[in-house]
C-alpha cells in the first residue's frame, strides 16, 4: 500500500465563453448591476435581469433591446429582502432562457452603524439581502447551472469582506460571511467544473451610498452626515468595476480586489493584521 494518498485531481479551468449560455444578474437596475448587463450585453449575452426597480429594470431592458435587438432580455421584478428559496424565480428564469451559464449575484445593500446602533430589524435587513440572498439563488441556480458545461458564479462581498472597521459591524458581518460562503462553494463546485469569483469592490460611485441604511437608533443629523461622509469614497465609474469582473470571469479567477485603496487596505490586512485598526482609523480620517 502506498504511503500517500492519490492527490484529487482538480480540472483546470478553460476560459469563460460569454455568448454560450443567459447571464442572471441580480442588482441590475443601477450601479454595478447595470453595468455588468451592458457589458454581458455587449459581449453577446442573453439576460435575465433581476432587481426590485421595476422602472429601472423597464428602463435596461429598453437599452439593451435597442443597442443589441438579436438578444433575448427579461426583467424579473424580485425583493431580495423576502426570505424565500427563490426556486420560483430560478423556474421563471429558466422557462424563458432554458441555458443558464452564469449567475451574478451583485445586488446588495449598505447598513452604516455600531453593534449599539444598530437594530435587529437593521441585521435581519442587511443579512437577508446580502448574503442569505445569494445564497439562496445559488442553490436555486445550481441545478441548471451543472446542466451547461463551464457554467460560473459570481458573489460579490466587498472591501469589508477583508477589513471590518468600526461602524460597519452589521455590513462587515454580510461580507465577511459572503466571502466564506464563496470560499467553501470554491471547493465544492471548482472540482465538478463550475467556475466561482469572490469580489472585493472598494470605493464604486454608485448610489449605495444614497440609499444605505443607517442604524436605526441614530439621529437623522448623524445618520445623513454619515451618508455624506461614506459618499465621498465612492469614486470609481461602475463600468470600470463591471469590466474587472468580467475579465475576472474570463480567466476563472477566483478571487478580484477592485480599486487601488482596497488593493493596499487588504495587504495591509494580510500582512499586519494587529496593526490593521490603527490603519483603517489613520486612512479614514
Amino acid at each position: 500500500m502506498s504511503a500517500f494518498r492519490r492527490r484529487t485531481r482538480i480540472p483546470r479551468l478553460g476560459p469563460f465563453r460569454f455568448g454560450s449560455g443567459c447571464a442572471v444578474v441580480t442588482g441590475a437596475a443601477s450601479g454595478i448591476g447595470r453595468a455588468t448587463a451592458a457589458d454581458l450585453a455587449a459581449r453577446g449575452n442573453d439576460l435575465a435581469l433581476i432587481d426590485r426597480d421595476e422602472a429601472g429594470l423597464a428602463a435596461v431592458r429598453a437599452e439593451l433591446s435597442r443597442e443589441h435587438p438579436g438578444l433575448h432580455v427579461t426583467t424579473h421584478r424580485v425583493d431580495l429582502s423576502r426570505t424565500e428559496d427563490f426556486a420560483d424565480l430560478a423556474a421563471a428564469v429558466v422557462a424563458e432562457h432554458p441555458r443558464v451559464s452564469l449567475l451574478m449575484n451583485i445586488a446588495g445593500v449598505a447598513l452604516s452603524g455600531s453593534v449599539d446602533e444598530i437594530s435587529m430589524a437593521d441585521l435581519d435587513w442587511v443579512l437577508a439581502v446580502n448574503l442569505r440572498a445569494p445564497i439562496a439563488l445559488s442553490k436555486a441556480f445550481l441545478p441548471h447551472l451543472r446542466e451547461h458545461d463551464g457554467a460560473h458564479i459570481v458573489n460579490v462581498s466587498s472591501l469589508f469582506g477583508l477589513v471590518a472597521p468600526a461602524g460597519q459591524s452589521a455590513y462587515a458581518a454580510s461580507k465577511f460571511g459572503i466571502r466564506g460562503f464563496t470560499l467553501a462553494l470554491q471547493s465544492e463546485l471548482i472540482p465538478q467544473g463550475i467556475g466561482v469569483t469572490v469580489v472585493h469592490p472598494g470605493g464604486i460611485a454608485t448610489n449605495i451610498a444614497r440609499n444605505a441604511r443607517t442604524g436605526s437608533l441614530l439621529d437623522e443629523d448623524e445618520a445623513a452626515r454619515r451618508r455624506a461622509d461614506f459618499g465621498r469614497f465612492l469614486k470609481l465609474p461602475p463600468e470600470k468595476a463591471a469590466a474587472q469582473i468580467l475579465t475576472a470571469v474570463a480567466r476563472r479567477r477566483e478571487r478580484v480586489v477592485i480599486t487601488q485603496q482596497a488593493v493596499l487596505i487588504d495587504v495591509v490586512a494580510r500582512v499586519l493584521p494587529v496593526k490593521q485598526r490603527e490603519f483603517l482609523a489613520r486612512h479614514a480620517s
